[in-house]
Order: structure tokens, then C-alpha cells, then sequence
């Protein structure tokens, strides 16, 4: 189900459309939820920030409780979230390199200090 809702309609078969539309038709939740999903997808792959506050708006009027935790978050930073949405600019590879130099400090199970991570982190290749 979550591959079929998060998939682009597109690109599921024949058959996996009909299953879905079977069970989106008998759960109005579910049904709601997919709508929001496909639409932030679209204002993330289409770069359509400016959308965003109606996308919220649509959020808050389902009775859908995760998703009103999930747009309560968005909200608290929502000019961020807009830029991330509608500017090409990321930090996509800054983050790449954070996530590696942890993992090599977890590697060191916290016994080394400083100097060889920073000889882990230089010397790598």
C-alpha cells in the first residue's frame, strides 16, 4: 500500500491501480491521505513552495492526526520549508559528509579523541 500511494500513479500497473482505487474507495482516511501525499510530492518535485500554506490549510481540514502533527512542524519553520521547496539549492552533501565522519566516529566506539578522528576523516578515501 505505501508503495502504491507514494509511486507515482504513472508507473503502477494495471492491476496495482485497481487494487488501490479498490481500497482507497473503501477507506476515506486513506483516500485523503494519498491526496496530500501526491500533492506536497508535486510541490517537491515540481519546486511549487508557494503552495505550501494552501497544501496546510487542505491538511488541517481532514481529520487526519499524524498529518496535523506533521504540517504543526512544518509550520513552526515555514519559511524555511518554502525555500526548500521552491530554490535548487541544497546542503545534500555538507549532510553526506557529516553522516560519514559519524559513522567513522561510531566505528572508533568513542575510545579514540580528536586527533585520530581527524586522521580518519583526512585520510579517507
Amino acid at each position: 500500500m505505501t508503495r502504491w500511494i507514494l509511486s507515482r500513479p504513472e508507473t503502477l500497473t494495471e492491476i496495482e491501480q485497481l487494487r488501490l482505487k479498490a481500497v482507497l474507495a473503501n477507506c476515506p482516511e486513506l483516500d485523503a491521505l494519498t491526496g496530500h501525499v501526491r500533492s506536497f510530492a508535486q510541490m517537491l518535485t515540481e519546486r511549487q513552495g508557494e503552495r505550501l500554506p494552501q497544501w496546510l490549510d487542505a491538511v488541517r481540514q481532514d481529520d487526519l492526526p499524524s498529518l496535523h502533527t506533521l504540517a504543526a512542524g512544518i509550520d513552526r519553520d515555514r519559511d524555511a520549508v518554502i525555500a526548500g521547496l521552491t530554490l535548487p539549492w541544497n546542503f545534500g552533501v555538507v549532510e553526506g559528509h557529516v553522516n560519514r565522519i559519524k559513522m567513522l566516529k561510531r566505528q572508533m566506539f568513542g575510545r579514540a579523541g580528536f586527533t585520530l578522528l581527524r586522521k580518519r576523516v583526512l585520510l579517507a578515501p
